[in-house]
């Protein structure tokens, strides 16, 4: 899995701070997470549930809410309503840079925020809510003890979670005048509500509110003893595993890319759009070449630089073995270690060039068998006259043209 670290625009010149978790390959989906209240997109088991989710070909990405983890903006300026928009503006950065989401999920009051934005993402397919309240009123319980403040002054320092909040009485005003269950009526997506039964911050009844509003088709999974917060480890990871496999069910059947076909000599390279996981067909056998996930790739396949160094130590491995033959040396086995830099000009005594980089190809042979000391020297000679080593050091032609 890659991790991207993104920001997009809330509509009100805040940016927003994300995370983008792609599979190792091209993704089959792309799925949009809103965090419990108060939580961030870093919470232990938002992590668990995208990496369970892009382990199975879907991305995910998940945000800080407004005034939230690493987003700009106060916390106390905003409303459920807000935290839709955040939601939509999510939507449309991932429909700007990647592929509008077909997967929608929310933990707690996110999932709850999901059901609202849902009807009004065309590409969206499928919904799960995750431990999420019937009513989005439900959270005033929370700061019941600063009730008669915030009607009093307007704003009031609530706790939430062990840690103060500033907010406005327009936050629980903008919650009186959500309309939860028009929106489940008129869903017309596929909906999965997972709840545990022992939940005791939004208690199971919630779950039986959304599963009877909703319309087919419509799911319900047990979390058994998980918590409301999923700090289990393992009740994290399922919900993940689950979600992936019950969303692929009602995705949309996507043209998959051609494979790639090479003749005999020839070498096909196709790199994907996202990251550099690259496909690689020469003749009959195939491979992938990526590069490290410092430099934004994939670490699932060897670099450029790693394929050609492999190209001069098998080259050179199989010359030794032939020359070995055609003298009737008893070499057992050629072991052959590349290492591929760069280093001065002018730290480099044999070198023609005059200032700059140069590439090294460091070479060393471990020789097994009953060979004698010139036998051995020879066989550092003959690796000189491997066809690559040769092709490396010749002058060399590229020539490049576009194809149909």
């Amino acid at each position: 899995m890659q991790s991207k670290r993104i920001g997009f625009d809330n509509g009100d010149g805040e940016t927003l701070s994300g995370i983008l978790d792609l599979p190792a390959g091209k993704p089959k989906a792309f799925a949009l997470f809103a965090h419990c209240f108060t939580c961030s997109k870093n919470i232990r088991a938002a992590g668990h549930i995208a990496r369970a989710m892009a382990n199975a070909g879907i991305a995910v990405l998940r945000f800080d809410f407004t005034g939230l983890g690493q987003s700009e903006g106060a916390f106390e300026d905003t409303t459920f309503s807000s935290n839709v928009d955040d939601l939509l503006a999510a939507v449309s950065w991932l429909e700007d840079n990647y592929r509008a989401p077909e997967i929608l999920f929310g933990h707690s009051l996110g999932g709850t925020a999901v059901l609202q934005v849902a009807p009004r993402v065309p590409s969206a397919v499928a919904v799960a809510t995750i431990g999420s309240p019937a009513d989005p009123g439900h959270v005033t319980h929370l700061f019941r003890e600063s009730a008669e403040e915030l009607r009093q002054n307007g704003v009031a320092e609530v706790v939430l979670g062990g840690r103060p909040f500033r907010m406005k009485q327009a936050f629980v005003d903008d919650l009186a005048e959500q309309d939860l269950p028009g929106s489940i009526g008129g869903l017309r997506k596929a909906l999965l509500v997972m709840h545990a039964p022992l939940d005791d911050i939004v208690e199971i009844d919630n779950a039986t509110s959304l599963f009877v509003a909703a319309r087919h088709p419509k799911s319900f999974v047990s979390l058994d003893k998980a918590d409301h917060l999923l700090t289990r480890d393992e009740d994290s990871r399922y919900v993940g595993r689950v979600l992936a496999a019950w969303a692929t069910r009602y995705l949309p059947e996507r043209d998959a890319a051609a494979p790639l076909k090479a003749a005999d000599g020839e070498v096909v390279a196709r790199t994907s759009l996202d990251g550099f996981r690259t496909e690689v067909q020469m003749g009959r056998h195939s491979l992938f070449a990526d590069e490290p996930t410092s430099v934004g790739g994939t670490d699932t396949g060897p670099t450029p630089y790693d394929l050609l160094a492999s190209a001069l130590a098998t080259c050179t491995s199989m010359t030794l073995r032939m020359y070995a033959q055609h003298k009737k040396i008893d070499l057992e086995s050629a072991t052959v270690r590349v290492e591929h830099g760069r280093i001065h000009a002018d730290d480099c005594a044999d070198c023609e060039q005059d200032g700059g980089m140069i590439h090294e190809f460091r070479r060393a042979l471990q020789l097994s068998g009953d060979l004698t000391s010139a036998e051995r020297q020879r066989m550092v000679e003959i690796a000189d006259r491997c066809p690559v080593h040769k092709t490396l050091h010749n002058e060399i032609k590229i020539r490049t043209e576009l194809a149909d």
